[in-house]
């Protein structure tokens, strides 16, 4: 992260490759030779640590590229793993927070994130018999860290910023729990030729939600381990600025192919955000009666003043310049795309929401 100035990135979101999970023994032998010499002596407890040692390096270089008040996000999991004989548990996320700490980060409530990828009857160890089995881990972290005190937006434009990018009153809700269910997990497999079999890849609504949630618009996204640029994606759907930062030269091919592929798929993604809304008002409306306040751009109604300016801008285009840029354009246009197909499915939501007595600007 050499070329990545200091205090210039707003948040990191990242999947590092899991310490103790076999498939990145290469990988940490690679940086490190002293891991394959621990594993070969079968030394579990020293080739752990000398595999998050290898980590250490990317937090350190994390804390200086962050701002003041700016978030690291990292999905990890833990690792079970049989050494010599002796099956144990490798506490990747408790090493980790560790790590941050020493750094000098401030540790935030974590998010349980729950896999749907494991079958409810899986289990590891002797079955039915007791004092052999083992429980099955089914769930991985998403470890919230923040550089400093809170963020100050103190100019207007600033002010201004935050306000369009806030999300919904019901999208808070959701993704303000500390446990998600709702986001599966995605293949880590990868079919081609000369680069690693697998990414430490997560869902793409997973990075596209942790920047909603702890970013503005236009701010610097960084993920220090890109592999397949799922965070550096949701960061275009998202209107913020991304850098990737990644090895293996595959997956920056892979990742321009998925950009330029995906414009449509974004403004999917952002309409069925108003699609949700649309339903939650109506639902709302016939339960409750009038939310209280009207969105200043679309003029369907919201629950909270702090949602009157959020403005969510649709992608036109995405381009590469050939060398390591892609460059993005938005509309501005607060023209909900999709809303014919959305007035169908709630044909009355619309007129409905405008004839409330309450609505107000402010």
């Amino acid at each position: 992260m050499s070329d990545v100035a200091d205090k210039s990135v707003d948040i990191i979101i990242t999947s590092p490759p899991y310490p103790m999970i076999e498939m990145w023994d290469s990988v940490f032998s690679k940086l490190n030779p002293r891991v394959s010499d621990a594993l070969t002596n079968e030394n579990g407890d020293q080739a752990f640590e000398i595999m998050h040692q290898e980590l250490d390096k990317t937090w350190y270089e994390s804390f200086r590229v962050l701002k003041e008040g700016g978030f690291a996000c990292i999905n990890i999991g833990d690792a079970t793993r049989t050494i010599g004989h002796r099956f144990q548990l490798y506490s990747n996320h408790s090493r980790i927070l560790n790590s941050f700490k020493k750094i000098g980060f401030d540790t935030l409530p974590v998010i349980i994130w729950r896999k749907q990828t494991n079958a409810p009857n899986k289990f590891m160890g002797s079955g039915m018999l007791p004092s052999g089995a083992y429980v099955t881990l089914e769930h991985e972290y998403i470890l919230l860290f923040r550089k400093g005190t809170k963020r100050i937006f103190q100019k207007p434009e600033e002010k201004l910023m935050r306000q369009r990018s806030s999300f919904f009153w019901e999208e808070r809700n959701k993704w303000f729990s500390d446990i998600w269910f709702d986001l599966k997990g995605v293949s880590q497999g990868i079919k081609h030729n000369g680069t690693r079999d697998r990414s430490a890849a997560f869902p793409f609504e997973l990075a596209y939600r942790l920047i909603s949630m702890y970013s503005v618009q236009l701010d610097m996204v960084l993920d220090p381990f890109m592999g397949t640029g799922t965070t550096v994606l949701a960061a275009m759907a998202a209107g913020r600025n991304s850098i990737g930062i990644e090895i293996d030269p595959y997956f920056e091919e892979h990742t321009v192919r998925s950009a330029m592929n995906s414009v449509q798929g974004f403004n999917k993604r952002i309409s069925q955000r108003f699609s949700d809304h649309l339903e939650f008002v109506n639902e709302y409306l016939s339960k409750k009666g009038p939310l209280g306040y009207m969105n200043k751009y679309y003029k369907f109604p919201v629950m909270t003043r702090q949602e009157i300016e959020l403005k969510i801008p649709y992608l036109n285009s995405i381009t590469h310049n050939g060398e390591k840029h892609i460059c993005v354009t938005y509309s501005e246009d607060p023209k909900i795309i999709g809303l014919e197909e959305i007035a169908i499915k709630n044909p009355t939501v619309i007129e409905k929401a405008r004839k409330q007595p309450r609505l107000a600007f402010g």
